[in-house]
């Protein structure tokens, strides 16, 4: 996707072959900086610290880890031990483990001496295959927003109510709820998008709204909780959002906050739609709550980083010193309250049928 008329992607290898480059997000809205990874150990903490996040780049940037780890250590116990330490690293996005096992499974028959540049190829592929995947969702949401904009006629741009960040700095490039928006957008249909800030890491406020704006997409920041209200009032004609890990029978888990949103749209007859790759649906999970749900940094919850006027960043307090605090990442949204799920296969109803007659079997 473009930045200020520039494509690029979220994750790409070096010249090298020894290194792959990510845009760090924990940098953004203020800083445009590409950090380099060379070893194992880089790719593991890019992902825990969240300088790159997003269910399809979370995997990508593993498989490149896994491949960088093979370069320090190509032996079968080096395979192991990078395949658990970077599955460990974040354990609600089903992406890592499925990108992890595609590449061990892809060097695990090879010699030590072949592995790293065969899993640096197989890290290579999957980053491909996410952009396509995502440029993919994005054809089959485009007919959703299509349908929308004729339902108004003449009323408007279409209102899109977003949340989190699935947009390109998630996923490679495109993205998944965002990709349809793109791509609704460069076909000349006005559409106009809420952006949830998404606390605690106002990922909405500092990645969704970045990037949209790079691109040129009108869009509005809001406060979380205006979702209803917006709703309620008329003012958004249907929700499109991400999922991190979804069950064999539609249930979506995705960053908190999205349960309540799918609350209100059915309360107020707004399509709720989520999209998808198939290498986030998890068909060893029947039901969302056996999805383990992430805890983090209370830390996250009671302070907050931003930009002076004067230009400097900086963290501050938001809450009496000591105050306890909790930080679940994800919640869960049952099937019912989804309207479709959007995949790179097409556009399906969240049931444990549609999706399997969708993949005829796992994805991939």
């Amino acid at each position: 996707m473009l930045v200020d008329g520039t494509a690029y992607r979220a994750i790409w290898a070096g010249d090298d072959g020894r290194s792959a480059h990510i845009i760090d997000q924990t940098r953004l809205p203020w800083e445009w900086r590409v950090a380099r990874l060379e070893r194992l150990a880089d790719a593991a903490e890019a992902i825990a610290a969240m300088r790159v996040r997003g269910a399809p780049l979370i995997g990508a940037t593993a498989a490149y880890g896994l491949a960088l780890g093979l370069a320090e250590d190509p032996s079968d116990a080096g395979l192991e031990r990078g395949h658990a330490g970077l599955l460990a690293t974040r354990p609600t996005a089903v992406n890592l483990r499925w990108a992890l096992d595609a590449v061990a499974a892809a060097v695990a028959p090879l010699a030590p001496g072949e592995r790293a540049a065969a899993a640096f190829a197989a890290a290579g592929d999957i980053a491909d295959g996410e952009v396509a995947t995502c440029r993919a969702i994005g054809e089959h949401g485009l007919p959703l927003i299509q349908e929308a904009a004729r339902a108004k006629g003449e009323g408007g741009p279409v209102n899109i109510l977003t949340h989190c960040n699935a947009g390109w700095l998630a996923c490679v490039d495109w993205g998944t709820a965002l990709a349809p928006v793109y791509r609704a957008h460069d076909a000349g249909i006005p559409v106009h998008v809420w952006v949830d800030e998404t606390r605690p890491r106002n990922q909405g406020a500092s990645l969704t709204a970045w990037e949209l704006g790079r691109h040129g997409v009108p869009h509005t920041l809001v406060a979380d909780n205006a979702g209803g209200h917006l709703m309620r009032t008329g003012q958004v004609d249907l929700c499109l959002v991400g999922t991190d890990r979804t069950t064999r029978t539609g249930d979506v888990a995705n960053k908190i906050g999205t349960y309540l949103k799918a609350l209100a749209a059915a309360d107020n007859g707004v399509p709720f739609f989520v999209a998808l790759p198939g290498s986030t649906i998890d068909w060893d999970t029947e039901a969302g709550a056996d999805i383990p749900i992430e805890e983090r940094d209370p830390e996250e919850v009671t302070h907050i980083s931003g930009r002076t006027d004067a230009g400097e960043v900086t963290r501050v307090a938001l809450c009496p010193e000591g105050t306890p605090a909790a930080n679940p990442a994800f919640d869960i949204t049952p099937a019912q309250l989804v309207t479709a799920l959007v995949t790179e296969r097409g556009a399906c109803d969240p049931t444990e049928d549609a999706l399997a007659a969708l993949y005829a079997g796992p994805a991939r």
